[in-house]
C-alpha cells in the first residue's frame, strides 16, 4: 500500500505551483498548469481517454457511497440532455447529523494554517485533473455541453478557477503575519511590550449551491475559496447535475482523510425530486457562507433571507454588444457567430442584445445597412453550423425544456432574421440540438423593450435597431444599471465611441471587450488574468476571482500576551 501524503510532503509537492499561481494573479499573464488537450493525459497516473470513459461508464447505475454520517436515504434520477439515464444514486443527508459532524473537523483544519490548507487544496485539484477525462463525460452528460467543451471548461478551466481561488485565499490570509513583537517606548520608563499572535479564523460551514450548466467551473471557485480559508464546505448540486460535484466531493474527502484531516470537512447534500433543500440549508444557523449561481429570483431571495451568511451570487444579466463600425467586417461576423453559437448560447456570458444603428455602420467593405449587417451575421452562423457534425461539436444539447420553450417562443417576438433549425446527433438521437435564432427589434418601440430588456437564456439573440451610436451607449448604460451584465462587447473605429462605451462600463462596473475578431471571444474568460463578473452591477455581487471574493470568508483573531508571559 502506498504511503499517504503528509502535510509536509504536500507542501513540498505543491509549493512551486502555488508560487506560480501567486505570480500569475500578480502579473495577470497567461498561465495554466492544466493541459487543455485530451492527448496530454494518460501519463503520471492520469487517465487517458479510454480509461476516463471506462471510469464514467463504471459509475453509471451505481450507488455513490461517500461514507458521510447521517445518510437516511439514497436519491438520484439524472437524465443526460443527450438522452441517457445516468442511474447514479447519492446519499441524502439528515442535516442534524451531518452538519455537526462537518463542524467537528474545523478546529484542526483551522490550526493547520494557510500553507497547509493551500497544499491540501492543490492536491485535491491535482487528483481531479488526473481524472479530467472522467469528469468531462460527467459534465457533458449533466450539462449538455459538447464533449470538447465539457473537457476544457469542465476540466482544466474549472481547475484553473479553483486554483486561482486558493491563490487569492492564501495571499489574503498571509497579508497579516502570524506573530508580532510589539514594543511601545515610554520615555525613561521601560517600554510596553506585547507578543501578539494572529489567526485566520473561518466563518463556519460554507454552502455551495451548484448550477446545471457549469457545475465545476462555477462551483470550484467558492468551494476552494472557502476550504482554503478554513471552512468546512457542504456542496448542494443542481438536481440535474449532481455527478460532477459528487465526484469532486469524493476526491476531496479522500485527500483530506489521507492528509490526516476529517473527511467530513467536505460533504454532499443531494436532494429528492422536488425537495428544494436549498432554502432550508441557506437559512440554517450553521451555514455562514453561501456561493450561488443561477436565477436572479433565487439569488435575490438568498441575499434577502440568508442573513446569517456571507452570500456570493452570480445571477442573470443582459449581455450587450454594440456594433458601430469595424475595419474587419468578415472577421467580426465570424467572431460574433461563434460567440452566439457556442454551447447553444447557454452561458451567462453569451451576448444577447446586438445594438446596431438603424442607418447602418462603416466597414472596411464600405457602408452596411442595419438589414445587411443582420443578414450577413445570419449567413455567418449558417456557414459555421452548416455541417451537422461541426454543429453538434459547437452547440452541444439544450440543457432543459425551459431553454427549448424560450427558443421556440422567441420567433413570435419580432421579425426573424435567422430561424432556428433542428439538428440530429447520430451518437445521441434523443438529444435536443437547435441552432440559434436572431430576432430583429426596433429599439424605439416600447413593445420591443420587454423582450430585449429581459434575459432570454439560451440560443436567442436580438438585433436591436437604435437611432445613433449615442443612443446605443445610453441603452447600454440603462441595461447594465437595471439588469446587469456579465460581459459587454463593442465594435468601433471611432475613438469617441470607444471612450463613451468604456466610460459606461467603468461607471456601471461591467467587463468590456473591444473589437474581438480573432480566436478570443466575448463569452470566454481566462483564470488568473480575466475577471468573471465584477460584483458591481445586478448580474453578480462578486467577481471570480479577486481579493473581495475570499477575504470575508475568514476573520483575523488576535491573542495578546505581555512579553515574557505565558
Amino acid at each position: 500500500m502506498a504511503a499517504q501524503p503528509t502535510e509536509h510532503a504536500l507542501i513540498a509537492k505543491h509549493r512551486p505551483t502555488l508560487d506560480q499561481a501567486l505570480e500569475a494573479i500578480r502579473t495577470r499573464a497567461y498561465w495554466s498548469p492544466h493541459p487543455e488537450h485530451p492527448k496530454a493525459y494518460g501519463q503520471d497516473g492520469s487517465l487517458d481517454a479510454a480509461a476516463g470513459k471506462a471510469a464514467f461508464d463504471a459509475v453509471r447505475g451505481t450507488r455513490l457511497d461517500l461514507g458521510q454520517p447521517g445518510t437516511d436515504d439514497w436519491v438520484g434520477g439524472e437524465v443526460s440532455p443527450y438522452g441517457i439515464e445516468l442511474g447514479v444514486t447519492y446519499p441524502h443527508a439528515d442535516l442534524d447529523t451531518l452538519l455537526p459532524a462537518m463542524k467537528a473537523g474545523q478546529r484542526a483544519w483551522r490550526d493547520a494554517g494557510p500553507e497547509t490548507r493551500a497544499a491540501v487544496c492543490l492536491e485535491i485539484i491535482q487528483r481531479i485533473s488526473d481524472r479530467t477525462h472522467e469528469f468531462a463525460h460527467a459534465v457533458m452528460h449533466t450539462s449538455g455541453q459538447a464533449f470538447m467543451m465539457a473537457f476544457q471548461a469542465g476540466g482544466p478551466h474549472a481547475q484553473d478557477r479553483g486554483l486561482e481561488a486558493v491563490a487569492y485565499a492564501y495571499a489574503e490570509q498571509i497579508r497579516t503575519p502570524g506573530t508580532a513583537q510589539w514594543s511601545k517606548p515610554q520615555g525613561k520608563r521601560d517600554p510596553l511590550e506585547l507578543t501578539k499572535r494572529f489567526t485566520a479564523v473561518p466563518r463556519g460551514i460554507a454552502l455551495v449551491i451548484g448550477c446545471n450548466t457549469f457545475p465545476t467551473w462555477n462551483g470550484y471557485p467558492g468551494l476552494f475559496a472557502s476550504l482554503a480559508t478554513g471552512n468546512a464546505v457542504l456542496v448542494k448540486p443542481h438536481p440535474r447535475a449532481v455527478l460532477p460535484l459528487a465526484l469532486t466531493v469524493r476526491v476531496a474527502r479522500d485527500v483530506l482523510a489521507q492528509a490526516g484531516f476529517d473527511a467530513n470537512l467536505v460533504a454532499l447534500a443531494a436532494e429528492r425530486p422536488g425537495e428544494g433543500i436549498a432554502k432550508t440549508l441557506a437559512t440554517r444557523p450553521e451555514i455562514r457562507i453561501i456561493d450561488y449561481t443561477g436565477s436572479t429570483s433565487f439569488g435575490d431571495w438568498l441575499e434577502a433571507n440568508a442573513r446569517q451568511a456571507q452570500v456570493y451570487t452570480e445571477k442573470a444579466g443582459v449581455n450587450t454588444v454594440i456594433v458601430e463600425s469595424t475595419d474587419a467586417y468578415k472577421r467580426m461576423l465570424s467572431n460574433l457567430a461563434f460567440s452566439l453559437s457556442l454551447y447553444s448560447g447557454q452561458m451567462c456570458t453569451t451576448p444577447q442584445n446586438l445594438l446596431i444603428p438603424r442607418d447602418g455602420i462603416r466597414t472596411d467593405e464600405g457602408p452596411k445597412t442595419f438589414d445587411e449587417v443582420v443578414a450577413d451575421l445570419a449567413r455567418a452562423i449558417d456557414g459555421l453550423l452548416g455541417d451537422d457534425a461541426r454543429a453538434n461539436g459547437l452547440l452541444g444539447a439544450i440543457v432543459n425544456p425551459d431553454v427549448k420553450a424560450r427558443l421556440e417562443a422567441a420567433a413570435g417576438l419580432g421579425e426573424v432574421a435567422l430561424a432556428s433549425r433542428e439538428i440530429t446527433n447520430p451518437d445521441f438521437p434523443n438529444a435536443v440540438v437547435r441552432t440559434p435564432v436572431i430576432v430583429k427589434l426596433d429599439g424605439a418601440k416600447p413593445d420591443a423593450e420587454a423582450a430585449y430588456m429581459s434575459e432570454c437564456f439560451g440560443p436567442v439573440s436580438f438585433a436591436v435597431a437604435v437611432d445613433s451610436p449615442a443612443d446605443a451607449v445610453e441603452l447600454l448604460r440603462r441595461t447594465i444599471h437595471e439588469k446587469g451584465a456579465m460581459t459587454v462587447g463593442a465594435y468601433t473605429t471611432d475613438p469617441r465611441v470607444e471612450e463613451a462605451v468604456q466610460e459606461v462600463c467603468l461607471e456601471e462596473a461591467a467587463q468590456l471587450s473591444f473589437n474581438l475578431t480573432g480566436g478570443v471571444y466575448v463569452n470566454q474568460t481566462a483564470a488568473f488574468s480575466d475577471f468573471h463578473g465584477s460584483g458591481g452591477n445586478p448580474a453578480a455581487n462578486a467577481a471570480l476571482c479577486d481579493g473581495a471574493f475570499v477575504a470575508n470568508r475568514f476573520r483575523m483573531v488576535e491573542v495578546r500576551r505581555e512579553a515574557g508571559g505565558h
